[in-house]
């Protein structure tokens, strides 16, 4: 499955606007965002941009800045060079070169942050504790998550960072574009309409009397309902506040019946797997191939949308689904 045949003219329309476009409409300084930890206030334009954990540095290089540093790719880079494919694509239409990649393997490198001397640090779509927000708040004003650690959707990504940028009315039209690009996807593709979708957490083959699967609060399941697709009984019943995920015993199966596609990382042979299960095998969609298969790679990446990975995926995505939900019918 290759996710990346997709046109990408509507984000790059809509940069090649953004980038003539006049300044009159962007904020007065100081600007106070107020989040999780409390308020920031950035008190003049921002000149040295800096982002950590996922995704953050798709919004300034979006409204046409290039951050002094961000965070390398853990997951999904195919060549290994810490940059996820539209983020590379990004930076050459901005003619730059990839600034230094902060390697979070081990958790925040703050040195490195503060090495690059920032004038902000972007985190809207983070998993910030305190601790962590007060060290970095040493180094320069940071922007944080509003509700909660890693529950940022893409939108409140975009407004959060690029209000911290003098930027809320660019972040507002980027959103508009993305929504209009998936309003006309969608629209192409009636098999979507009125299906169920539940988006399971990496099966273990050694173990599958437990199915386990994001509730609606993650952001993958909430790019579902973004394509139109809603989310079946058992999400719904999981999706408690502060909840990511649910599991059920794979001997209550009963409980999925309403679902009418799955998605899920692993590939051919873990659905093999799947369909040589007694229990897993009498699940309806897996029973009808109704499954969408990622990889760790760009593709399963993107299903964790991003201002820049959207566009990427969007076409062959909801293809993808649409597929699913003509073998469940």
């Amino acid at each position: 499955m290759s996710l990346f045949r997709c046109g990408k003219m509507g984000v790059l329309a809509w940069s090649a606007w953004m980038l003539g476009a006049p300044s009159a409409g962007a904020q007065e300084f100081p600007v106070t965002v107020q989040h999780a930890f409390g308020t920031t206030t950035v008190s003049a334009q921002p000149d040295r941009v800096a982002t950590v954990a996922w995704a953050n540095h798709e919004v300034p290089l979006a409204l046409g800045i290039v951050p002094v540093g961000f965070a390398r790719a853990n997951f999904g880079d195919d060549d290994g060079d810490g940059l996820l494919p539209w983020v590379a694509e990004r930076l050459d239409e901005l003619g730059a070169e990839a600034p230094p990649l902060f390697d979070e393997g081990d958790g925040i490198d703050f040195e490195a942050v503060a090495a690059i001397r920032p004038d902000i640090i972007l985190a809207a779509y983070s998993g910030l504790d305190r601790a962590e927000y007060d060290t970095l708040s040493k180094i320069a004003p940071v922007i944080p998550y509003r509700d909660g650690p890693w529950s940022t959707g893409w939108r409140e990504m975009i407004r959060l960072n690029a209000t911290g940028l003098g930027r809320a009315e660019e972040g507002e039209a980027l959103i508009a574009d993305i929504e209009a690009q998936i309003a006309e996807t969608v629209a192409q593709v009636p098999e979507l309409q009125g299906k169920r979708a539940m988006f399971l957490t990496h099966l273990d083959v050694r173990d599958l009397s437990v199915v386990r699967f994001y509730s609606a609060n993650d952001t993958r399941v909430r790019f579902l309902a973004d394509l139109g697709l809603r989310s079946p009984r058992a999400v719904e019943e999981a999706t408690a506040p502060g909840s990511y995920s649910g599991e059920i015993s794979a001997e209550r199966l009963d409980v999925f019946e309403d679902v009418d596609i799955v998605v899920t990382y692993g590939g051919q042979a873990l659905f093999d797997r799947l369909r040589q299960n007694l229990l897993m095998s009498r699940m309806g969609t897996v029973e009808d191939g109704a499954v969408v298969l990622l990889g760790n790679d760009p593709v399963g990446t993107a299903a964790n949308p991003t201002p820049l990975s959207i566009p990427w995926v969007l076409e062959d995505y909801v293809a993808d689904l649409a597929d699913a939900a003509r073998k469940s019918e």
